[in-house]
């Protein structure tokens, strides 16, 4: 079917650290876009952000799926602990999160820009 793409979330992900959709999908690829991106996180528990995201330019919503996922601003934390709860927040404020338990979540963040991937450990 052209303009339709069908996939699974776990299986996608696994291949592009979670996104499912943004400006990092090739151009031409239906999950391209400049204006959101999605991503299916899959997180150990105990698994921590590798470093703070600062100066954010964007505004994201983060919404529990499974496990105990605590979100850490400068102002306080808020631990999702039920299916369905979420947290958004706006362009300028800085966070970074834990896996309290093994946790699936979905993250949408608009709009799409390059410069905040983290790079991997040494």
């Amino acid at each position: 079917m052209d303009g339709v793409y069908v996939g699974k979330a776990a299986a996608d992900a696994a291949a592009d650290s979670g996104w499912l959709l943004g400006h990092f999908k090739p151009e031409g690829d239906i999950r391209h876009s400049d204006e959101v991106e999605i991503k299916w996180g899959v997180h150990p528990r105990g698994e921590r952000r590798a470093q703070w995201a600062t100066g954010e330019k964007r505004t994201a919503l983060l919404v529990l799926i499974s496990g105990r996922f605590r979100m850490e601003f400068p102002d306080g934390d808020v631990v999702l602990a039920a299916q369905g709860e979420y947290v958004v927040w706006a362009r300028g404020v800085d966070h970074s999160w834990y896996a309290e338990e093994d946790s699936v979540v979905m993250t949408v963040r608009w709009p799409s820009i390059p410069g905040y991937k983290v790079p991997p450990p040494t």
